[in-house]
Order: C-alpha cells, then sequence, then structure tokens
C-alpha cells in the first residue's frame, strides 16, 4: 500500500497531471486523476502491454481511435426512472454510440490483419456496437432542440397542415394590418404571438374598432395585444396543430428512449472500456513527449535505472543519471553537496517505480528495470511543523517512526539527510542503526547524508554501498552526475580556499579534524582522481571507436554502392548482347528460310550465301564479346596456382570446368569443360565462388580441318561407319555455331534412317530433330536442330 502522502511527495500527482491533458474523452480524465500504483507483476505487465500497444498505434496512424464524447452515464444510470429523454440527451447518447462503434472498427479488425490478438484488441473486441440504435437517434433528431419533420409519418403531416395553418392566418392578419381601415387602430403594424396565439398590438382607445380576443396587454397599458374575431378560429386550428405535434414528439422521444433502455448498460460498460483505451493512448501521448521507454520489470526488487531523466525538469537542464539497486547490494548510500541532486536522485528513483507500476513508460535508456514493490515509503524535504510544535528532525523521526512500522522485504524506503537535524555524532549513529534495521529487513533502500561516519560504515556492511553525487570544484558548482562505488568527498575547504578564506583559517581547521578522518579523505580524493582519469581514458576510448566504426561504415557503404554499379553494369552488358544476338540470329533463319525456299536456286549457291551469313554472325559475336570485355570489371582474384581437379569458373566461355594440370611456364592451363579440352590462361579462370570477367588466350585442342556446310551425306554407308562421321559432323557445326543441318541418308529400306534416328535420341549436341518436308528430301532426310 502506498499513501497517498508518498504520492505527493514524490510528486506523482504532476505526472498524473501531465497524463489528463492527454486524455481524450471524460472517462479517462477521471481514471487518470484516480490511476494509482500496481502492486502485481501479471497486472503491471498488463498495463505496460496495452500502452505498448497504444503507443505503436498511435506512432503507425498519428491518432488516437478514441473520439471525445459527452459523460452520459447519469443520464443511463437514470434511464429507467424516466419516461423519455429530451433531444439533447438522446443526440448525445447517439455521440457516446458512434464513438464506441469507431473504436471498435479501428482497433478490432487492424489486430486480425496483424494476424494476432492484441491485449488492446481484445479489451476492444468487449464493446458493443449498436447501429440501429445510433442509425435511428441519427435519423429522427435534428439539433438539441428540434425532431426530424420524418421523425415518423405523423410528425411531417402535422407540421405540413401546421405550416399551412400558420401561412392563412398570417396572411388574413397581414390584409388587417394594411387595411387603410384597421392600420390608424394599431400601435405598430406588425404581427406577434401571446400565449401561443397570432394578436396585433391596438392602441387602447380604439379597444373596440377591432374586435377579438385580448391575451396581453404592455406594461404601461397603452397597448391592447388582440386577437381578431376573424383569425380567432384558424387561430384554434393552429393551436389545436401544435398540441398535436407535441404529443408526437413526446411519443418519438418515448420510443427512442425505450429503445435505448435494455441496452444502457451495455453502453455504460461501453463507455468504461473507452475510458480504459482512451487511458492507455494518454499514456502512449506522455511516453511521446517525455522520449520514454518500457522498463523491464521484474519481482526481485531490482532498480536498474540506464540515463534516467527527472520528467518534471525540463528537457533542456535534466542531467540523465544511472542508478542501481537491488543485485549486488540493497542498500545505498548517497553523499554530496547540498543542492548537488541527491533529493532528486531519490525522487526519480521513487516516481520511475510508481510510474512503471501505473503501467507508464519511464524517460530513460533501453535497458532500464524497475522492480515491483507492495510499499514505496520516502521521507524527503523540510516538514517542520509550527503548528504541530514539530522541529526538522522530529517530523523527519515521526515519518521514519511509521516507515519501520511497515517496511519490509517487498518495500523500496528512500530517506532523505538522514539523522540531520540534530547532534552530528547522535544523529549519524541513529541513521546507522535505521540503515542497518532496514537492511536486516531486506527493504531496498536509498539514503543521502553528509556524515563521514556513515560512508565508512556502508564500507564494512556486506550488502551496502556508496554513492557520490559529483561537484566541479574548478567552476564551484555540481554537476548531477552520480557516481555508485565512490563516497563523496567533503570539499568544504577547496570550495572556502577558492572563495578566499584565509589560508591560514584553512590550515586552523585542518588540525581540529581527526588524523582517520584526514586519512579517510584523502584516500577519497585520491580514489576520485583515478575515476576522473578512467572516465577521461574510456571517453577517449570511446570517441576513437566511434571514429573507427564511422570510418568502416563509410567504407561498407562504398564498397557496397561499387559492387551495385558492377552489377548493374555486368547485367546491361549481358542483356545487350542477348538483345543483340536475338535479333541476329531471327534475321539469320528468316534468311535460310527465304533462301530454302526458292525452288530454282543452285543448293551449293545457297548453302555458300548462308555460310557466308553465318560467318558475319560470329563476326558480330566476336564483335560483342570484345565489347563485353572493356565494359565489365573484375570482381575477384586470379589463382596463382591451380591443381589438377580444382573446380574453376572459365570466364571468357561462361562455363565451369575442371582443371586437368599444372600450370606451365607460360601460365596456361589445360581444362576440360564437358567433353572439350581447352588451354586457357590463369588471368582467365577464378576458383569457383570468384569470378571476372577479362582479357583471355584461349587454345581449342580439337579444330575441324575444313568449314562443314549445312548437310552431311553419308547415303551408302553402314550404321557403324555413319554414326562416327555425323558425331564428328555435329561437333564441328555446334562449334561453327550452325543451329540446324541436315543428315542425308536416302530412304532404301529405311535402316541407315532408324539407325541414325535413334542415335540422335541422346546425342549431347542434339536439340531435336525429324523428317524432311517436301522439298527437304522427304524420308531420305533428316533435319536436326542444334543445342
Amino acid at each position: 500500500m502506498i499513501s497517498n502522502k508518498v504520492l505527493k511527495t514524490l510528486e506523482y500527482d504532476k505526472i498524473l497531471e501531465k497524463l489528463r491533458l492527454h486524455c481524450g474523452c471524460c472517462v479517462s480524465r477521471e481514471l487518470a486523476e484516480e490511476l494509482r500504483p500496481l502492486d502485481e507483476l501479471d497486472d503491471v505487465n498488463a498495463s505496460l502491454q496495452l500502452t505498448e500497444e497504444a503507443e505503436s498505434y498511435f506512432l503507425r496512424t498519428g491518432y488516437s481511435p478514441v473520439d471525445d464524447f459527452p459523460d452520459m452515464r447519469s443520464a443511463l444510470k437514470r434511464l429507467n426512472a424516466v419516461l423519455f429523454l429530451n433531444c439533447e440527451e438522446l443526440l448525445n447518447i447517439g455521440k457516446c454510440l458512434k464513438a464506441i462503434r469507431v473504436a471498435r472498427e479501428q482497433l478490432v479488425p487492424s489486430s486480425m490483419e496483424a494476424g494476432e490478438a492484441t491485449a488492446i484488441a481484445n479489451l476492444a473486441s468487449g464493446l458493443i456496437a449498436h447501429r440501429y440504435l445510433e442509425d435511428e437517434i441519427n435519423r429522427c433528431i435534428l439539433n438539441e432542440d428540434e425532431l426530424f419533420d420524418g421523425a415518423s409519418p405523423a410528425l411531417a403531416r402535422i407540421r405540413r397542415e401546421k405550416r399551412i395553418a400558420n401561412e392563412k392566418v398570417r396572411e388574413k392578419l397581414n390584409s388587417i394590418i394594411r387595411s387603410q381601415t384597421y392600420s390608424k387602430y394599431l400601435q405598430d403594424p406588425l404581427i406577434t404571438i401571446r400565449n401561443g396565439r397570432f394578436v396585433v398590438p391596438v392602441k387602447q382607445e380604439y379597444r373596440q374598432q377591432i374586435p377579438g380576443l385580448i391575451h396581453d396587454q404592455s406594461g404601461s397599458g397603452q397597448t391592447l395585444f388582440v386577437e381578431p374575431a376573424a383569425v380567432v378560429e384558424l387561430g384554434n386550428e393552429f393551436k389545436k396543430l401544435s398540441i398535436e405535434e407535441q404529443a408526437e414528439v413526446e411519443r418519438i422521444l418515448t420510443e427512442l428512449t425505450a429503445a435505448i433502455k435494455p441496452s444502457a448498460n451495455d453502453i455504460y460498460e461501453d463507455l468504461s472500456i473507452l475510458g480504459a483505451i482512451d487511458i492507455a493512448f494518454a499514456k502512449a501521448k506522455l511516453s511521446k513527449e517525455m522520449k520514454a521507454v518500457r522498463p523491464k520489470i521484474n519481482n526481485e526488487g531490482r532498480l536498474n535505472i540506464v540515463k534516467g531523466r527527472h520528467p518534471l525538469i525540463p528537457p533542456y537542464s535534466v542531467v540523465p543519471i544511472d542508478i542501481r539497486l537491488g543485485t549486488d547490494f540493497t542498500t545505498l548510500i548517497v553523499t554530496g553537496p547540498n543542492t548537488g541532486g541527491k533529493t532528486v536522485t531519490l525522487k526519480t528513483a521513487g516516481l520511475f517505480t510508481l510510474m512503471a507500476q501505473s503501467g507508464m513508460f519511464v524517460p530513460a535508456y533501453v535497458g532500464t528495470e524497475i522492480g515491483v514493490f507492495e510499499s514505496v515509503f520516502a521521507d524527503i524535504g523540510d516538514e517542520q511543523s509550527i503548528e504541530q510544535s514539530l522541529s526538522t528532525f522530529s517530523s523527519h523521526m515521526k515519518n521514519i517512526v511509521s516507515i519501520l512500522d511497515g517496511a519490509d522485504t517487498d518495500s523500496l524506503v528512500l530517506l532523505d539527510e538522514l539523522g540531520a537535524g540534530t547532534d552530528p555524532i547522535e544523529g549519524a549513529a541513529l541513521a546507522m542503526s535505521i540503515l542497518e534495521e532496514l537492511h536486516s529487513r531486506g527493504s531496498r533502500t536509498i539514503a543521502t547524508t553528509h556524515y563521514s561516519e556513515i560512508k565508512a560504515f556502508a564500507l564494512t556492511h556486506e550488502g551496502m554501498e556508496n554513492a557520490s553525487m559529483e561537484f566541479d570544484v574548478d567552476k564551484l558548482c555540481p554537476t548531477y552526475r552520480l557516481f555508485i562505488g565512490i563516497p563523496g568527498k567533503s570539499n568544504a575547504f577547496e570550495i572556502s580556499r577558492r572563495l578566499g578564506l584565509s589560508e591560514s583559517i584553512i590550515d586552523s581547521a585542518r588540525t581540529f579534524i581527526k588524523k582517520e578522518d584526514t586519512d579517510f579523505e584523502a584516500i577519497l580524493a585520491d580514489a576520485e582522481q583515478k575515476r576522473r582519469q578512467a572516465e577521461e581514458d574510456m571517453e577517449l576510448a570511446r570517441e576513437a571507436r566511434e571514429v573507427h566504426d564511422r570510418l568502416v561504415e563509410e567504407l561498407r557503404a562504398e564498397r557496397k554502392k561499387q559492387e551495385n554499379e558492377k552489377a548493374l553494369l555486368r547485367q546491361k552488358a549481358k542483356e545487350d548482347a542477348r538483345k543483340l544476338v536475338e535479333a541476329t540470329r531471327r534475321e539469320m533463319e528468316q534468311l535460310i528460310i527465304e533462301i530454302r525456299s526458292i525452288k530454282s536456286i543452285d543448293q551449293r549457291e545457297a548453302d555458300r550465301i548462308i555460310q557466308k551469313q553465318r560467318d558475319a554472325l560470329r563476326k558480330t559475336e566476336g564483335e560483342l564479346q570484345d565489347e563485353l570485355v572493356k565494359r565489365q570489371t573484375a570482381d575477384g582474384m586470379a589463382p596463382k596456382d591451380v591443381k589438377p581437379g580444382d573446380q574453376v569458373h572459365v570466364i571468357s566461355v561462361g562455363k565451369d570446368a575442371t582443371v586437368l594440370s599444372k600450370p606451365d611456364r607460360n601460365g596456361d592451363v589445360q581444362v576440360q569443360i564437358g567433353i572439350i579440352k581447352m588451354s586457357v590462361g590463369l588471368d582467365d579462370i577464378r576458383l569457383v565462388g570468384g569470378r571476372q570477367t577479362g582479357s583471355v588466350s584461349v587454345k581449342v585442342e580439337y579444330n575441324p580441318a575444313n568449314t562443314v556446310g549445312l548437310e552431311l551425306d553419308v547415303r551408302g554407308k553402314l550404321v557403324d561407319e555413319a554414326l562416327p562421321l555425323i558425331d564428328k559432323y555435329l561437333l564441328d557445326a555446334h562449334l561453327q555455331g550452325l543451329s540446324e543441318v541436315n543428315i542425308i541418308h536416302g530412304k532404301g529400306t529405311g535402316a541407315l534412317r532408324a539407325g541414325v534416328q535413334a542415335h540422335l535420341k541422346n546425342h549431347a549436341r542434339v536439340k531435336s530433330f525429324r523428317n524432311g518436308n517436301y522439298g527437304e528430301g522427304d524420308f531420305g532426310v533428316t533435319v536436326v536442330t542444334l543445342k
């Protein structure tokens, strides 16, 4: 249990006020005022999870799904006690129903799209949309005072007839006030209404000149408001219609109220759910404002605040601090000068604990961890009370007595200037005794003090640790930085010297200090100097590491950029080559078809022309290869040596190969690609995994003696004699770049044709084959398409 006094002492109420400013509806504003820390681990984590999901939604969309709505909870409560609600109340309930529907539509589908049932979506799924009631209210009610004419057929009819009756009355009265006979008897030529009747203002002395009913008179009695007899009957009709209209309006309002009554409790609960959702979004908005993070929560009483910033100190002046408690030690003694930040340190630890246990994020760095405490106690500030005749010491001691009555292992205790306000020796003794008692109970305690005895006390007790607030002696001002593990050194003599106090007085003062105290201060001074030196070294190392990391990152980025540029160049070159080769091949094939379609042309002449065009194609491909070599950039290193069996990539032909021999004195290597053996230079190969494009010298061992034509004639040969000739011919044709050739075997018995085609079915160079068409040799020729 955390008392309201502690909440106020730690300024928790000011955090709630900041939270309230971010609330978007009346219910969440009430919840913000009543928000109190939770003391169960699961409840705290659930509350923080809602805040995290709300923050994620808010950062993604930029708005809260909960629209503001009027507070209609009191109207919903008394719904069963009234006959009907008025137009304004029903219209406001309609606004509540819209807010409920919109929140459900925004939150529930979004979680389904994400493929997970989030906590905030589960909360929103409890909302019940009453679209029919919302539509009925919007259909019937025009504004806060009036219904639409179309709210019911009867109301539309009555108002139509009422408008007609109104026009008739006004038309008759207008004829009277414009009449030369009657206008002189009127005080003013106008029509007004008294007691729901249309009247004209008649001068008192001419009352008898205009017969009719007197409904009112002016304050002076000089004017009578008379309903002329000629319009009495018309006025009665208008009055009758007005009464019918009012009755119909009440009937419609009664029906709408009756339709809402069965759902009143659901709507009331939905408004409470909307408040719970909106306060989660208010916490998310506050987190964004404070640049806060979700703390890790534990049940072991551990505090680890990383670069924590007190949320009530302006961001431009707050100094982040690190606070640890509950791991190596459970009691932390903080020393330092006045106005040096000791009290802010206490309040930061306490306020972060309260905020985290209330489901709020804390303004610190990632890695911050907060323990869940059943109770938080704080004795901070000067509570001297003249009215209660209590001194500063007495008021502090009264608080400490109540703290000792309730503190246990699940407590966080914050004590400011423990033992102050009385005799230093007795105050220090009491402080050490109180700290020892709290430590023995397992309470997590942070205390501030000026007493050097307490510093030494912490050094000699396991589970206790000293800390100090840094003070810049050169500038005579605190830095507000907390250092755990080093007790604070007294700077009174040094400060006094810099402020101009005589050196003789300072030397005299030193003689009044016990030698052991002087030695203790000297040890602290030495520790402080070493700490400062270590801190400077760490800062230099950090800066050097940042420079190193930045350079490494820049180099990586530049290397990646170059690799991307090389890849783009290679891709463009390959694409250009593919397009050019494809276009050339299409032209070549079209030309072959055209030549073969000419019946009268000499076959040998045709072969000569085709071969000439194929030579031109090979020349184009050679030029393209030279261009590719120029445009592509190597992205790997040529091996200095290879051995037989190594797998390499031959850049010039774009194929993987197996090394057959070691490099000769010229640096050439024998490799095998499929059934082809060739000699390539070391600079043209890359071990598999590193490839490059570059200049190359290639020697192919197998060279055809003569350029082959487009056909091979094996007529008159046996199958066994023809097959070796066919294999040699197909290899020569493939190396020359031919795509289609003819094998002439004649018709005969068909044995040679069958043997040839059976061999071609599994041939490595053959893509497909077919019998010759009419004009190509029919069944006496097999047309072969090469790969």
